[in-house]
């Protein structure tokens, strides 16, 4: 993997553990940061091992929005191509191949919401600070929030944490569907990673072609229906199908290899 300056990212097998650095700013997305992170997905994504990527912040905050400092030159000429540059980070996580998990621990405010929300299940600690904060410094939701807010907790509320800027914690965001687990005893971190782990267990064509699916809900019925089938159609044919089928007759754990 490539060195960066605000993200690091470990490697545990075919797990991979994403980490955006910048304590001294919580996490605070910077133009480096956003820019990093889209390299950091594209490496791990071109992995044909990993199976499941973890997202976090470091020294327990996950990210407390957009670097305000980094907007000081920005207006109504340039503001497009900033949004351009963070357009690609979300279409990256969204089009990866692997499950992103996000372990979402303090600040999840403005840039930082938007970014936990996008990933495919998030774990939140019951204490965490969601804040939906663009409202509060004269912005509108980007980084695909205005997209993924509706879907995950409906146009309602959705509304109401643009609107407003409420805080709430990590239990009311996962009673809304903005987080789906709230963490236990063992902390946000261990239980994002066990849940990376189990993932990992499973088929992995399968769990892409899942992905894919879920990442085009604006289909229509028929047009879902034929994306099944064709995907459905391709893993039919797969050796995970067959040792899969194999290792549920002889009562045993599979082996997938992806193939």
């Amino acid at each position: 993997m490539t060195a960066f300056e605000e993200v690091s990212v470990e490697r545990r097998g075919a797990l991979g553990i994403v980490t955006m650095n910048a304590p001294k700013r919580r996490n605070a997305l910077s133009l480096t940061m956003r820019r990093e992170l889209v390299d950091t997905f594209a490496e791990l994504d071109a992995d044909p091992a990993l199976r499941a990527v973890v997202l976090t912040g470091a020294e327990g905050n996950f990210c407390a929005g957009g670097d305000l400092k980094s907007m000081m030159d920005v207006g109504v000429i340039n503001g497009r191509e900033r949004l351009a540059e963070v357009h690609q980070l979300v279409r990256q996580m969204v089009g990866m191949s692997v499950p992103l998990i996000g372990a979402v621990e303090g600040y999840a405010y403005g840039a930082g919401l938007s970014i936990a929300a996008l990933c495919d299940i998030v774990v939140t600690a019951p204490d965490a600070k969601w804040c939906c904060a663009y409202a509060k410094v004269g912005l509108m939701p980007d980084l695909g929030a205005t997209w993924i807010l509706p879907k995950r907790i409906g146009v309602g509320r959705a509304r109401m944490l643009a609107y407003t800027g409420r805080v709430i914690d990590g239990r009311q965001a996962a009673d809304w569907g903005l987080a789906d687990q709230v963490a236990g005893e063992d902390g946000v971190m261990a239980e994002a990673l066990a849940l990376a782990e189990e993932i990992a267990r499973a088929a992995p064509l399968a769990v892409s072609a899942a992905k894919r699916a879920f990442g085009n809900p604006e289909l229509s019925l028929s047009a879902a229906l034929d994306a099944e089938a064709d995907a459905q159609a391709l893993l039919f044919g797969s050796d995970d199908l067959k040792e899969g089928r194999q290792a549920f007759f002889e009562k045993r754990t599979p082996d997938f290899k992806g193939q």
